[in-house]
């Protein structure tokens, strides 16, 4: 046997801590990626750039009801999937100056049977703080603050099909300029602030600008909260069928106001109150718990993909179990392998070993034992006939030369005559040693 020296390997570059912390380590941050891909997350900021929508903490933004509502105990979601919209709870749409009015329509005609909808109407006209500004004032501004320019009224409002159709109005007609102060010139008086009344309260608007709507006298529509010269600042809207009111069609409330709602308005207690009263109103005094302020039509809506449905019921079962093998499979390919060994050379004997395995495997499994006796019988002849001295390995040449060495022996004849009789591998064992013993013999010195 050539026996092959083995050399141990270099020093690994990292211990098996330090690599099973690589693994691990990596592995947790793969699966990070996969959830921020599939939740649609937000990486590039809080999106607080002047826009009204529920995620905004500026003066036109919606953040403060998000909290104040869910401080009431409704279960509250912002939600930037197409899917939301289709809650069996409130939703609250606050569309930009600049939404489709067929894509509001649908939403509010696909939810005359789902559930209630508080469609608050933009106003304001905000961004964030100029280069103008000096650096004090700049620098007292947070994060997400904004600077009013004025209000806008929103014209899709008048797109909209019966019955949710009104002229959304300014009021006074030059609110642009009281909102941004210029009316309050030293000469001129400063209009007095607009107020308004209804669900059971009353109170100021933040500024003199108002914006308010101006109804379709034939549609269901309902003033909900007005201002002392009747103008319509909320009103609901409840679809009828066969000119009556259909029992069940779910409300729809209509914020021509924003200041009664946003983050400007919160700041006072009885519009805060009003806010809410306009909540529980839709959600018959909390019988409906679950309220969802839409994001999609503000442009944070994110679509559906195959990582998206993997982290959501029913197939995050799957995607755990999945995980759970992958982890299963990575610990046992770590532990699988010990120390590395590089051999200094080819290993020949283990190649005749192999060959002698899979020839004795080839007749265990054909079961041809007595293809086994006469060939072994015939190399033990040789050996014996060797250490005998004889030339040629006869049968009855090494008898007549064994007679004369051990006299006592059984003759090798009789030896070999019973190995290739034997037919079951315990008759070739017993027979095969009893030649060998004979070979043993032979090399032993007498005593």
């Amino acid at each position: 046997m050539n026996a092959a020296a083995i050399t141990p390997a270099r020093p690994a570059a990292f211990s098996k801590a330090g690599a099973l912390a690589l693994v691990g380590g990596g592995f947790l941050l793969f699966l990070a990626m996969l959830w921020l891909i599939g939740s649609g997350a937000e990486l590039g900021g809080s999106g607080n750039r002047g826009e009204g929508h529920a995620a905004a903490n500026g003066l036109n933004g919606y953040s403060g009801l998000v909290r104040l509502v869910e401080a009431q105990g409704y279960a509250v979601e912002r939600s930037r999937s197409r899917a939301g919209l289709a809650t069996n709870g409130l939703l609250v749409l606050a569309p930009p100056h600049a939404a489709d009015a067929d894509a509001v329509a649908d939403i509010l005609t696909s939810r005359v049977y789902q559930g209630p909808t508080l469609l608050i109407v933009p106003k304001w006209q905000a961004s964030a703080p100029g280069q103008n500004m000096s650096p004090e004032a700049r620098g007292a501004f947070k994060r997400g603050w904004v600077t009013l320019e004025g209000t806008l009224p929103a014209r899709w409002a008048e797109d909209l099909p019966a019955p949710y159709t009104f002229t959304h109005t300014p009021y006074p007609k030059d609110a642009v300029e009281v909102a941004q102060g210029a009316i309050s010139a030293p000469l001129v008086p400063a209009p007095p602030q607009s107020r308004w009344r209804g669900m059971g309260r009353a109170g100021k608007l933040p500024t003199p600008a108002m914006t308010f709507a101006v109804r379709d006298p034939g549609q269901a529509q309902q003033p909900l909260i007005t201002d002392p010269d009747g103008r319509v600042l909320a009103f609901s809207v409840t679809p009828q069928q066969g000119g009556k009111a259909d029992p069940d069609a779910y409300p729809v409330i209509v914020l021509a106001e924003p200041d009664l709602a946003n983050n400007y308005g919160l700041a006072d207690p009885a519009r805060a109150a009003a806010a809410i009263a306009l909540v529980d109103a839709l959600t018959d005094d909390g019988e409906i718990e679950e309220v969802t302020f839409d994001m999609t039509m503000n442009g944070f809506g994110a679509s559906e993909n195959l990582l998206t449905l993997a982290f959501r019921p029913p197939f995050l079962a799957a995607t755990l179990s999945l995980l759970a093998a992958l982890l299963i499979v990575g610990w046992r390919a770590f532990l699988r392998f010990g120390p590395a060994a590089a051999p200094a050379g080819p290993d020949i004997a283990f190649g005749k070993r192999q060959l002698i395995t899979n020839g004795a495997g080839l007749i265990l499994r054909a079961r041809r034992f007595g293809l086994l006796g006469r060939p072994y019988a015939a190399l033990a002849a040789r050996r014996i006939a060797d250490r005998l001295g004889l030339a040629r390995a006869e049968a009855a040449a090494i008898d007549s030369a064994l007679a004369r060495r051990l006299p006592q022996e059984e003759p090798f004849t009789a030896r070999a005559a019973r190995l290739e009789a034997a037919r079951t591998p315990a008759d070739l064992v017993a027979a095969a040693r009893n030649l060998d013993d004979l070979a043993t013999r032979l090399t032993e010195r007498p005593r």
